[in-house]
């Protein structure tokens, strides 16, 4: 069967698997009179809306429509249209949560012309019955996906319309003048300007002042949404593996006193302060003639340049202070925030432990006995900063509306330039309608059929 906007859809919402419920749903403009042919109970296509009716929901014999062996008892929830998640008529059907139950009733509805919905077709009917934009679309999976504090409270502001009233407001004050623009151009020969040049100028550096900050935003909402990739780096035997072990309070790595045992990286995630870290703890740094370790050791240079937090360990037991400002020189030339782990502090020698105190920011710990751990978890959130997220601004987490702001950007500075240059109104319309397209694109008021197609297909079935 086609995929028609008219069909009735169904599937199943919740998680497959053995459990307690199963809720299966179904839009479309038959969903309550295509249920009502397979429930025995009250009859639905007399109920109000948002109304919930107990009975069972019975196999139909094909040959002479009636419906006769129960396959469970369950709960209808009816919701009329509009007043759905899609706009459409919605039933959902709350029955036990056995696969045997679930796929007979699926098959008993699809036999009744229902269709198998495809992967986000809930949400994309509800997009395109202009329930929400395509933003506050897109956050209905983050939120789904949300497995922290911070991402769940980034999708939910964004399902909210806070990112997409921002993105409609600069496309609304962008319009203005870009009508303003095509009216000149109606009126080329009588050489008249409807919108004034140092007006536009004055707008196109306001709205970028805000798209700017949307960019710049997008490293902590990738942070937010993904989890920052923590990198646990320092000597053989520096306590690396310990240190790992500690914070996620599990013997997670290999420990030994054998330096290198440690050959390729480990990792886990671990939530700080309602963020997802992914510590990985990695083969000590030093010169080798092992090839395997030597591998690890690139393997560990390689994650150090892509993580968003270095913790270098020094072991300050029998590190020396030469060797510890050397590492410190190559995490500086990186340019990626470190914090230095001073370790083993039971057994300290003096000069390494009064030159890492005077490292600002830095933390003394011992790993083994998990001394000092809560100033290290405090150091590690300070140096994440999430400040700015706290406060309310709006936080770019999807790399699609980051991409359309970074094509925004380069075609506003076109404008700007051309504004400089005094080019004529055909070509500044033409710039300002490439400012508009991507904006549009963002929260869907221009798409195309295969922008939506790759945006829903990556939702769950049954959302």
């Amino acid at each position: 069967m086609t995929n028609n906007i008219q069909d009735t859809i169904v599937a199943l919402s919740t998680a497959p698997g053995v459990g307690a419920i199963a809720v299966i749903r179904l839009s479309g403009d038959d969903a309550i009179s295509i249920t009502n042919k397979v429930f025995k109970g009250k009859n639905l296509e007399k109920q109000d809306s948002h109304t919930a009716h107990f009975g069972t929901i019975r196999e139909v014999d094909l040959s002479d429509g009636n419906a006769d062996k129960i396959i469970d008892e369950v709960l209808v929830t009816i919701f009329i249209a509009p007043k759905s998640f899609t706009k459409e008529n919605v039933v959902e059907i709350s029955c036990h949560g056995s696969p045997f139950i679930v796929k007979q009733i699926l098959k008993t509805l699809l036999n009744q012309g229902a269709r198998l919905a495809k992967a986000g077709e809930f949400t994309q009917r509800a997009f395109i019955n202009g329930q929400f934009d395509l933003a506050q679309a897109e956050a209905v999976a983050d939120l789904i996906n949300a497995d922290s504090e911070a991402s769940h409270e980034a999708a939910l502001k964004q399902m909210r319309g806070g990112f997409s009233d921002q993105i409609r407001q600069l496309r609304e004050e962008l319009i203005h003048f870009a009508s303003m623009i095509e009216l000149e151009l109606d009126f080329g020969e009588e050489d008249v300007e409807f919108a004034d040049r140092d007006d536009l100028k004055s707008l196109i550096n306001n709205l970028l002042s805000v798209i700017v900050k949307l960019i710049s935003s997008f490293d902590l909402g990738n942070v937010i949404k993904n989890g920052v990739p923590t990198v646990i780096a320092g000597k053989p035997n520096a306590g690396k593996s310990t240190l790992l072990n500690a914070l996620l309070n599990e013997e997670k790595a290999i420990v030994s006193e054998i330096a290198g045992t440690t050959r390729d990286f480990i990792e886990d995630e671990i939530n700080l302060g309602g963020i997802n870290f992914r510590f990985i703890d990695t083969a000590g740094l030093r010169e080798t003639t092992d090839i395997i370790e030597a591998m690890g050791v690139k393997r560990t240079q390689e994650q150090m340049k892509k993580a968003s937090l270095i913790m270098y360990m020094v072991d300050m037991a029998n590190d020396e202070l030469v060797d510890m400002h050397k590492e410190i020189n190559k995490l500086e030339n990186l340019g990626i925030p470190f914090i230095i782990v001073g370790n083993k502090l039971d057994k300290a020698k003096a000069d390494l432990k009064e030159a890492i105190e005077k490292i600002k920011g830095s933390v003394l710990i011992s790993a083994y006995t998990k001394d000092n751990l809560d100033a290290l978890k405090d150091r590690i959130l300070e140096v994440v900063n999430l400040d700015n997220f706290k406060t309310g601004d709006t936080i770019v987490t999807n790399i699609r509306h980051y991409d359309n702001l970074i094509k925004t950007r380069d075609a506003l500075n076109d404008v700007l330039t051309g504004l400089g240059r005094n080019v004529t109104g055909d070509f500044l319309a033409m710039d300002i309608r490439q400012s508009l397209h991507y904006l549009g694109e963002i929260t869907g008021e221009i798409t195309t059929d295969d922008l939506l197609a790759n945006i829903f297909s990556k939702f769950c079935i049954g959302k």
